[in-house]
């Protein structure tokens, strides 16, 4: 087998429960089994989808702050409480725990990197309180 360099910018990795490893230019099938990791530059918080909720409800994600300063908000569990705020800097990361909704907002231009088992995740646009 012939090792070749991958553009994590450019690509997804699928990482298979059978141990395998898969690299690839297009969006992933969501329903696909294993885990992906994402890597990429977020210009500004559009690029972050920073007006919607995300969730993953079969696995915990971890969402790392490569370059860059990025604030990671957790959705509130019940109502009248406050969106939980967790800043990242370069070098960080946090676990969004399984099935808790959550979102990105930019400090400053970024690199992010996070890792999740995609299937089954949905995005809700968020509302203002």
């Amino acid at each position: 087998m012939t090792v070749t360099p991958i553009d994590l910018f450019a690509s997804f990795v699928r990482l298979d429960r059978s141990g395998e490893i898969h690299a690839e230019k297009r969006p992933m099938d969501l329903d696909q089994d294993g885990w992906q990791l994402t890597a990429f530059y977020a210009r500004t918080d559009a690029d972050v989808h920073a007006d919607h909720w995300e969730v993953h409800p079969e696995a915990e994600k971890v969402v790392s702050c490569l370059v860059g300063k990025i604030r990671l908000y957790l959705r509130p569990e019940q109502p009248g409480q406050e969106e939980e705020e967790i800043r990242l800097t370069a070098g960080t990361a946090a676990i969004v725990p399984r099935g808790r909704w959550h979102r990105i907002e930019l400090d400053i231009p970024s690199n992010i990197m996070a890792v999740t088992l995609p299937r089954g995740s949905r995005l809700e646009k968020r509302t203002e309180a």
